[in-house]
């Protein structure tokens, strides 16, 4: 079935109730993926694994795949082969529950339309909490999302996903389109809601990454590595393949 991307990234209005969802220890797993795009093979031997309480990080160089894991994860790129496995349990359709998992992608999903309070209140989310991690905020409390500018509107999105009710947040980007003010607070909220759930995330501001995350995956020609230090990343040649950050 075909939903709004309003709803198929993770979002269902106030009538539909995620608050029974049991807090345990839960596992999301990738492997067995053979992606090709024409006659370029991307990714093979790919193995991936986020669970509760833990926050995975993903690294490579631009075009290497990163964006295609996650979409392949939550059913949105069909590769030639895979197995996406939930607690043990192979998903074998391309349906994601909300309960199991959301996605931050790369792009807008809020309506413009609404305004910050309609979101707030349709997905059932604490605009106090939200004022209180980034109290510049609480000024757009009765302003339209198209009001707002991009950075802004992508906090919201992150908070959204993040502060949800569900097993796995994986996060493209969170971090690249927001303004610098903000990412400090964005990575204490990733780490507060390590608790109750897992997070895969990526980010090209790779000393972010570094700072927040448990585990980190490197992918390099194709295939993930687990790394133990930033001298595998250099081993990979992913710190020395971008250019120095300003962190």
């Amino acid at each position: 079935m075909d939903f709004h991307p309003f709803v198929r990234y993770g979002f269902i209005f106030h009538w539909f109730n995620l608050n029974s969802i049991p807090k345990m220890h839960n596992t999301l797993e990738l492997d067995g993926v053979i992606l090709d795009f024409d006659t370029n093979r991307v990714l093979q031997d790919i193995y991936l694994k986020s669970e509760t309480g833990k926050i995975t990080g993903l690294l490579g160089r631009n075009g290497t795949g990163k964006s295609c894991i996650m979409n392949i994860i939550f059913g949105e790129l069909s590769p030639s082969d895979k197995s996406v496995r939930l607690n043990g349990k192979t998903l074998y359709d391309s349906s994601r529950n909300p309960e199991d998992m959301r996605y931050l992608t790369q792009f807008e999903f809020i309506p413009k339309w609404l305004s910050v309070k309609q979101v707030f209140r349709y997905f059932e989310l604490d605009f106090e909490d939200f004022a209180f991690i980034f109290p510049d905020f609480e000024q757009f409390y009765f302003d339209k999302i198209r009001d707002l500018s991009g950075g802004e509107r992508r906090i919201i999105e992150a908070y959204s996903i993040l502060a949800s009710k569900t097993k796995f947040c994986m996060l493209d980007e969170p971090f690249s389109q927001i303004m610098p003010i903000y990412v400090e607070a964005m990575k204490q909220l990733i780490l507060r809601e390590k608790a109750n759930k897992g997070i895969l995330v990526t980010d090209h501001l790779y000393k972010h990454i570094i700072d927040i995350c448990d585990s980190i995956y490197v992918i390099d020609h194709g295939q993930t590595y687990l790394t133990k230090s930033v001298q595998d990343l250099e081993k990979h040649e992913y710190i020395r393949s971008i250019s120095p950050q300003t962190v």
